[in-house]
């Protein structure tokens, strides 16, 4: 029986066809999908001009279109073009595969009108609240068309709903007793609501003034995922008529896709020696530097530890602790890699950005990498000493950043929240800050989120100078917690793992 996931961004190796976190997750998804030799369709749009590329002059970033990579497309077959109708017209789409041995991506792109023809040009960026409608309506009827006339909804197993802009496929297709919704965030961005109207128009439902498709989706359904067990507590208090419903599988990730092939290997084969573990870090070192220093000549981190901060440059994820941080001890025997795109509509994105340039022009020991791809976060990924992870606590479904550091023997400074709490153990494989909050802090409004940062910080501040002192001081120690994080983590993580307790483990 085939498998079927639908969401509005997929990360394959090569492409520019996704923004961040939820991408690269149903990437890993994919491929360990086909090397457990399952039928698993990934159902997404094609994004012509992917996200957003990042340039500079001087301090002020311009933020454009994406291309995507020759050698991406080559792996891409177009299938029969088909017509869905969109604003009482006929929409041509076109469906490109990727296949990757049992497992296949299916990008529905709108090949015209012109008017449709934008709404697969970029990942998450529409004018307006119709447009971004018409683009999840398009995947909805992209999606039930391919159901119904390629796979054939008979030989479905389970159909995953990636986040609430996926659900209004329940108003084209009766999924009630085999399809889940799985909520990837607690923030407002992955709980959006339209207005009743667009709803009618296109599905011929009336369903309210105003449709939130989370609690609709959690209202038609039996089951919803969430992607870590926190979350369980979270989500369930955000939508607590539905708390019943909510299912913790916590995320993971396709390690062959991310560990050091030699790391990888010897994890495999069971066989944990120091040397190793050097040999693979001094080699991804000697390549994360080489990468840095074609964007930057005066680059001076001999002998010094090497902190990363990557994530999407949301005011959630707090990229404003590592900036500070930085600032107030500009001569710390440290250098520091600062990564991530902001989404352009973001105010708070856009300004940590021209922060994170600011200090890349003005400190030797800061760098920030501005053209951030799967490539690129693999070797940062392999390559630090150490990795930095600061969301606010409760606002972080699980992420997945800090398990690609620990696998390669990364040790991770991390708030608690999200899959961290399952998967760090404080001061064997990481070290853990700040509290562990399960009541969702509105961080825009509520006056205690600046007392909770403001006392996390300086948690956070004592004990990164305390690791960066101990990398110098005893190397011995920093070590032992590298081979712990090598050693214990992968089996935590692997995405096989995870999509067994998807696809084979029944609820009790």
């Amino acid at each position: 029986m085939v498998i079927v996931s639908i969401t509005p961004e997929i990360a394959l190796e090569g492409s520019r066809i996704f923004a961040g976190g939820l991408g690269v997750l149903e990437g890993d998804k994919l491929y360990g999908a086909g090397d457990m030799g399952l039928d698993y369709v990934a159902l997404s749009l094609f994004y012509r001009h992917g996200y957003v590329s990042i340039s500079f002059q001087g301090l002020q970033p311009s933020l454009g279109p994406e291309r995507q990579e020759k050698s991406f497309l080559e792996k891409l077959t177009p299938e029969e073009e088909f017509v869905v109708t969109l604003k009482g017209n006929e929409v041509i789409v076109r469906p490109w595969v990727y296949r990757y041995k049992t497992a296949k991506a299916v990008l529905f792109e709108a090949v015209c009108p012109q008017w449709a023809r934008k709404l697969t040009e970029r990942v998450y960026l529409e004018d307006g609240m119709e447009e971004t409608f018409l683009k999840y309506a398009l995947l909805a009827k992209a999606a039930s068309h391919y159901i119904r006339n390629v796979i054939g909804l008979e030989n479905i197993s389970v159909v995953d709903l990636e986040e609430s802009y996926t659900a209004l496929i329940l108003n084209t297709l009766d999924l009630a007793d085999r399809a889940r919704i799985i909520i990837h965030t607690p923030g407002p961005w992955g709980h959006p609501g339209f207005p009743g109207e667009f709803i009618a128009r296109e599905f011929g439902l009336f369903l309210g003034d105003y449709v939130s498709l989370s609690e609709y989706a959690l209202s038609r359904l039996k089951s919803a995922i969430v992607v870590s067990k926190k979350q369980e507590d979270v989500v369930g208090k955000i939508f607590p008529a539905h708390a019943g419903k909510f299912r913790g599988i916590t995320n993971g990730i396709y390690l062959p896709r991310w560990m050091h092939p030699e790391l990888y290997k010897a994890w495999r084969q069971g066989v944990f020696q120091r040397e190793i573990l050097v040999k693979a870090r001094s080699e991804s070192r000697g390549r994360l530097l080489s990468l840095i220093r074609s964007v930057k000549s005066n680059v001076n981190a001999d002998g010094r530890i090497i902190v990363a901060w990557t994530r999407r440059l949301a005011r959630y994820k707090r990229p404003y602790f590592a900036a500070r941080f930085i600032e107030e001890n500009p001569d710390v025997n440290a250098f520091f890699i600062l990564a991530g795109k902001p989404h352009p509509r973001d105010n708070d994105g856009l300004g940590y950005l021209k922060k994170f340039r600011e200090l890349d022009l003005k400190l030797a020991n800061t760098v920030y990498l501005q053209d951030y791809n799967i490539e690129t976060a693999r070797l940062i990924a392999q390559g630090s000493d150490l990795w930095l992870f600061t969301p606010f606590s409760g606002w972080e479904a699980c992420g997945t950043s800090f398990m690609k550091a620990q696998v390669n023997g990364v040790p991770v400074l991390s708030s608690r929240d999200g899959g961290a709490l399952e998967i760090i153990e404080d001061g064997v494989t990481g070290w853990l800050f700040g509290q562990d909050l399960r009541d969702f802090t509105n961080i825009y409004t509520d006056p205690r989120a600046g007392e909770i940062d403001e006392r996390e910080y300086q948690e956070f501040r004592n004990k990164l100078l305390w690791i960066i002192d101990m990398y110098q001081s005893d190397p011995e120690k920093y070590l032992e917690i590298s081979m712990n994080a090598w050693m214990k983590t992968p089996g935590k993580v692997d995405i096989a793992g995870v999509l067994k307790k998807y696809y084979f483990e029944t609820t009790t």
